[in-house]
């Protein structure tokens, strides 16, 4: 049997195959859990509470559904510690495929909740106990995916390959806001609340069946790999993680700052700011974000790109100088904007903060030394993540505070910019631990691969 040099042409070829195979199985998972969660809270906002919430009465009712929602927030970073901690004893691709498989069985199962007088009950119960079990998934997702990209990369294109699961969140809600869309108007109504509504939980199934083959195809990281051969992995990855690196487990909270918390606030917030103060249609809005949302198909990978050039942290830093600069015009210029302005804004105000979503896995992996980093990256950015979920209600209360001034969105939004560009600014200066772990364990493989019989 003859064997190909491991600088031969062949061999990169077999290299980058590999590493987009690998990029593909992270991207899709996270892509689908992202629709799973979209799924559920369209499915919150319009037919939660009165099919199980009904006692409550209306106000009750819909404060419940909407209470189900954050559940998996507040449980997100216990599904960081857990599977975090699996993901440094067991290996990232093993804990990848349980975290996939439990947010496609706990979505597929809410489609096959009975409904009606007798089962309310039952129903509601069942329903917390499968948000609970989605937002534990959630919270090992998102960290294991951004190692299974880089860890198999070379060190000049990690930072673009650590964009591509950002892709996921887009792709999510577009394909979740799409089949909504298309049901409603394809079924009607009260075809909707019979039967319809269960579709989009129970295509959860076979689409999970996708990226569970696609991680089942695909080999363990290299560095996880150089870890459990040296026996260097971590007892307690998360305690390590926190008493080891406390300041760069700090920066990398700011650095998730922006790119998380701005969607909270001009996704969600601005949303009802928009229809309710500044009297703007609902679907005008909702146009709007979608096509700034579009954009990031092409935004996410372009700011990767970048990365790979100018280094993760300061993308991260673009994005936060200018989200910085455009936080209060793009809100003075909100309350008396055009259709045509509205869009503009809106894909300005998008686009920014995307640079700092894009280069966010790269500079966080870059943080964390291999032994204990899906723990580290998984709560980091679980804590963000819960942070930036009561920004709307912090946004709510100084905009009530100061009178419904139209510069209360814009002070949230500079303070988010401020914040992750501090983390930025640090994260540059820091030693890039997790990126010299990734290049001595891609120096570890075998020199010679031997070509296929």
């Amino acid at each position: 049997m003859t064997s190909i040099p491991a600088g031969s042409p062949a061999t990169t070829t077999q290299a980058r195959s590999s590493s987009r195979r690998v990029a593909a199985a992270a991207t899709v998972g996270t892509a689908l859990e992202s629709y799973d969660f979209y799924v559920y809270s369209y499915f919150a906002a319009f037919f939660a509470a009165p099919f199980f919430f009904d006692a409550l009465g209306e106000t009750g009712g819909l404060l419940a559904a909407f209470a189900t929602i954050g559940i998996a927030f507040v449980v997100r970073p216990i599904g960081a510690i857990v599977f975090g901690h699996l993901g440094d004893r067991i290996g990232r691709r093993r804990t990848l495929l349980i975290t996939i498989a439990l947010m496609g069985v706990a979505t597929g199962l809410v489609g096959l909740l009975p409904t009606g007088e007798g089962w309310a009950a039952f129903g509601a119960v069942a329903l917390v106990v499968l948000r609970i079990a989605q937002g534990l998934s959630l919270g090992g997702e998102w960290g294991g995916a951004v190692l299974l990209a880089t860890e198999h990369a070379d060190a000049r294109r990690r930072p673009f390959f650590a964009s591509l699961p950002q892709l996921g969140s887009p792709i999510g809600s577009v394909a979740a806001g799409g089949l909504m869309l298309l049901m409603f108007f394809g079924l009607g109504p009260e075809a909707m609340v019979a039967w319809g509504w269960r579709v989009p939980f129970l295509l959860a199934i076979p689409l999970i069946a996708v990226s569970l083959y696609l991680r089942w195809s695909i080999d363990e990281t290299p560095v996880f790999k150089e870890l459990a051969a040296k026996g260097e992995r971590s007892r307690m990855p998360v305690v390590e993680a926190v008493r080891s690196q406390p300041a760069a487990f700090g920066v990398a909270i700011l650095v998730a700052l922006l790119g998380i918390g701005s969607y909270s606030l001009m996704n969600t917030y601005t949303m009802g700011y928009g229809v309710t103060r500044l009297g703007y249609d609902e679907m005008q809005l909702l146009a709007a974000a979608t096509i700034g949302g579009l954009l990031q198909f092409i935004t996410v990978p372009a700011f990767g790109w970048l990365a790979t050039r100018i280094g993760s942290a300061r993308v991260v830093a673009i994005g936060a100088v200018g989200t910085l600069l455009i936080a209060f015009p793009i809100y003075w210029l909100l309350g008396s904007a055009t259709f045509a302005v509205l869009v503009a804004l809106m894909v300005v105000g998008g686009i920014l903060p995307t640079a700092s979503w894009a280069a966010l896995g790269g500079t966080m992996q870059e943080l964390f030394r291999g032994r204990h980093a899906y723990s580290a990256l998984s709560l980091a950015y679980a804590i963000a993540a819960v942070v930036s979920g009561f920004i709307p209600t912090l946004t709510e209360a100084l905009g009530s505070a100061t009178g419904g001034a139209w510069w209360h969105p814009g002070i949230v939004l500079a303070l988010l910019s401020a914040l992750t560009l501090v983390g930025a600014i640090a994260a540059g200066r820091m030693r890039r631990l997790g990126d010299q772990d990734a290049d001595a364990a891609q120096a570890a493989e075998p020199e010679r691969i031997p070509e296929p019989a």
